[in-house]
């Protein structure tokens, strides 16, 4: 009796101790026992940003069901509807013909990397010296269709967009509206595929026309201005349609056909008010174009694994520790 009278006041602080434990414990990862279904784009140049805002995530101590990789339609859809709560590969004005699918119910939220990137179409300058090639309507031309022309079906071969991407929708509208569908045959087969094909004819001295955007690998492999050169939609310049100060273009101001976009968060509302913790993960966090389009040129030179872009992943938030660590601290107090 006397021994179990001793342990009382023993017990009594324990629980004391537990009670002062526990919050700050909550307070530390407050996505314990939470689950966030994420989703990310086909496109594997988005893959490193959702790995790092994944870990992020983590850190919080949730559980990050995914990233399941979804094209865009499935995915403005299924993050409307609440089937998944979010993705971190939003590419806006571009993707704004989803607005309809998600904006009732899901909303885009911070910035991955805020304007800056670019797009549009390019052709290896050598080519573009030779034919004086400056916008697409000078694709209309029989000796650039005849030099273009890889598969011998008389139009100059672009490698474009796979279906379901949104920039699949853009080149559409601009073959359409310029009269180019008789004379630019788009390649819509998996990107990096195609790419890799361009690149190779590229370095046996073949002529290439493609679309990219940055940061992409393809323009390490092609080096802007010094390999391949942007050119122009037919249209007249304006301040609302044309970037100046593109070094690599054909022209200044450059009219590319495509805004600068943002790459940003998309999330389901429901779900952010109920885990504030990841809304303010959202709206702090960012990278730099520079840093993705680094991961990038390592990715597509063979660090390409689910586990290489993980270790990429948790590298980068290491080298970013300090700033990371206010993104997080941001995070706990959302939920204070």
């Amino acid at each position: 009796m006397t021994g179990l009278k001793k342990s009382i006041p023993a017990i009594a602080a324990l629980a004391l101790l537990g009670s002062v434990a526990m919050p700050a414990m909550a307070a530390d990862a407050p996505g314990e026992g939470k689950t966030i279904k994420m989703a990310q784009a086909t496109w594997d140049t988005g893959w490193f940003h959702s790995e790092v805002y994944k870990q992020l995530f983590e850190e919080l101590g949730y559980t990050v069901d995914g990233p399941t990789t979804l094209d865009n339609p499935p995915f403005y859809q299924a993050v409307g509807y609440g089937d998944v709560d979010l993705w971190v590969n939003g590419w806006f004005p571009i993707h704004d013909t989803y607005r309809p699918a998600f904006e009732e119910s899901a909303e885009i939220i911070g910035a991955v990397a805020a304007g800056g990137a670019l797009q549009g179409y390019l052709v290896d300058k050598a080519s573009a010296e030779k034919f004086d090639i400056k916008t697409l309507d000078d694709f209309k031309r029989d000796e650039v269709k005849e030099a273009f022309d890889r598969d011998g079906d008389g139009k100059a071969d672009l490698v474009a967009c796979p279906p379901g991407w949104g920039c699949e929708v853009a080149i559409e509208g601009h073959l359409t509206e310029y009269g180019l569908k008789d004379h630019i045959n788009e390649i819509k087969a998996s990107y990096s595929a195609s790419m890799a094909d361009a690149v190779a004819a590229h370095d046996s001295g073949e002529p290439i026309l493609f679309y990219t955007w940055t940061p992409n690998w393809t323009v390490n492999e092609l080096k802007l201005g010094e390999d391949v050169v942007w050119i122009q939609v037919p249209e007249e310049a304006t301040e609302e349609n044309a970037a100046a100060g593109i070094a690599s273009c054909v022209a200044d101001p450059c009219v590319m056909g495509f805004e600068a976009n943002d790459i940003v968060p998309v999330a389901n509302s429901k779900f952010l008010e109920e885990n504030p913790a990841v809304a303010a993960v959202l709206k702090t966090a960012s990278i730099p174009l520079e840093d993705i389009f680094a991961q990038n040129s390592a990715m597509n030179d063979g660090a390409d694994s689910p586990e290489d872009i993980k270790k990429q992943a948790s590298d980068w938030i290491e080298k970013n520790r300090e700033m990371v660590d206010g993104w997080l601290e941001e995070a706990r107090k959302a939920v204070d």
